[in-house]
Parts: C-alpha cells; structure tokens; sequence
C-alpha cells in the first residue's frame, strides 16, 4: 500500500465507521473505482483496533460502569448498567450469528458495487423516515428487551455492505422510540462487541494466511483511525442534537445516485 492510500482509508475507517453512511461501502468503493489492491486483513485488523480504541475513550465512563454493573450481575446484584450490560451482548447474538452463516456470501457476492448503490439508497431512506417519524419518548436506560432484539437484528441486517451499521441500528432505535442521542449512544456502545467480534474473525483468518506485515503502515493506519473515529463521535454527537439525521439522510441519497450514475454510464 502507498502511504496515499494508507492516509485515506485509515481516515475513511475512521469517521465511517461511527456515522450512518457505511464504513463497508466506502472502504470497497476506492478499490472498486480507482483499481486499489485490497488492503489486506492486517491493516483491516489496524484501523479496526483504532476504532475500537476510540469508541471505548469516548465512552470510559459508560463502559467502565456496564463492566462493573455487569460482573456485580454474575453474583446476583442487579444494576441498571449491570442490565444494559447483558442487553449489548444479547443485541451482538444476531449479527454474530449472521456473520457466522453467511460469511462467505458477505466477503463475495454481496461486496458487488450495485449492491452498495441500493442499500445506500433504501437505508438512508429509511433512516430518513425514523427520523422524520420518532417519536423520542424513551432513553437507553428504558429499553426493553423486545426493543434490544429488534435493534440486534437489524445490526445483523448491516453485514450487509452500504447498509450502514451504525446507520440501520439508528434507525431501528428511533423506530423503538428512543432519542437521537440515545439511539447514537447505544449504537456506539453496540459497536464495542461487534468490533471485538469483527477484530477476532479477521485475527483468526490472519493466523490462517499469514502476510508480510508492514509494522509501519499498520502503525500509522491505526493511530488515523483513532483519532479520526475519536473526533467523529465527538462531532457527530452534536450535529445530530441540532440538524437531526437529515445531513447523512442528503450525503447517502446522493452517493447512492451517483454510484448508479457512475455504474450505468461509466463502469459499463
């Protein structure tokens, strides 16, 4: 990888991974449509733990409070983290799940660029709905477990590429009545599992394949994820509590209209 490239899409994962507009797509489409190598797993397995890194800082007190709660749970002292605690593990059932029947579907058929196109447009026009209809009553600390399996499904839902997972959990928590914050807020921590899940998968097909690595460039691809990641949630976290979801609604209708574009005219 060139350090262009390297520069690019350690930044890509990183404020992608956390805003509603698919980190998948947009790590797929510069390979797609400028002709890039795969990065490879190691460096997917870098920017992975620097986001990782990111969200877990952002929210160290939140996360700090769901361990604890959630370890007091184990011997029976029930706590409101300690709850929330084994709501995440039970929202990261569906997509684990997913991930392990359909993997090989995921990794080949589904990466097709038209497939990007589409559920770009019909996820952010969904998101577009959740939004414009929430009805905001509720908070994370009030979900209920029908509502925490309803957002895990659609978690598993955006192993789909162009889905968007933080996206498709946004929308499905405003659905189940939550706020903007809220739902990005359990979205965020959702992510702390799945990514862990994600980072293994990927380890355990490193170990299988190993590569040459480049200490060098997975260094660097690691620290641009974090502190692109680290300052996206800071951002995105206030964006949404004044202009609501609309900006990423307008960005996701319009990539997805320029990919058909691109792909009808251009890629032949």
């Amino acid at each position: 990888m060139s350090t262009i490239e390297i520069l690019i899409l350690s930044i890509i994962q990183g404020i992608t991974e956390f805003l509603p507009i698919s980190s998948s797509a947009h790590l797929i489409l510069p390979s797609a449509i400028l002709g890039w190598e795969d990065q490879g797993v190691a460096f997917d397995v870098a920017v992975h733990v620097g986001t990782l890194a990111a969200v877990v800082l952002y929210f160290r007190r939140d996360v700090g409070r769901i361990l604890v709660g959630w370890m007091h749970s184990l011997r029976g002292q029930q706590s409101t983290h300690g709850t929330l605690g084994w709501m995440l593990i039970v929202a990261t059932i569906p997509a684990g799940l997913a991930g392990l029947l359909f993997a090989g579907l995921i990794e080949t058929v589904l990466r097709s660029p038209w497939v990007i196109a589409c559920t770009t447009l019909i996820f952010g026009s969904l998101l577009w709905y959740a939004d414009r209809t929430a009805k905001q009553q509720t908070d994370v600390m009030h979900l209920s477990w029908r509502q925490v399996l309803v957002i895990g499904v659609a978690q598993a839902v955006s192993l789909i590429p162009g889905t968007s997972r933080s996206g498709v959990t946004m929308t499905a928590g405003l659905m189940m009545g939550l706020d903007r914050a809220s739902a990005a807020r359990f979205s965020f921590l959702m992510s702390i599992p799945i990514i862990v899940l994600i980072g293994l998968y990927q380890t355990s097909k490193l170990i299988k394949n190993p590569e040459i690595y480049d200490i060098p460039a997975l260094g660097l691809g690691m620290l641009l994820s974090f502190f692109s990641a680290l300052v996206c949630i800071h951002l995105f976290l206030k964006i949404i509590s004044r202009m609501g979801m609309l900006p990423f609604v307008i960005y996701r209708l319009a990539l997805g209209i320029g990919l058909v574009i691109f792909l009808t005219w251009f890629a032949g």
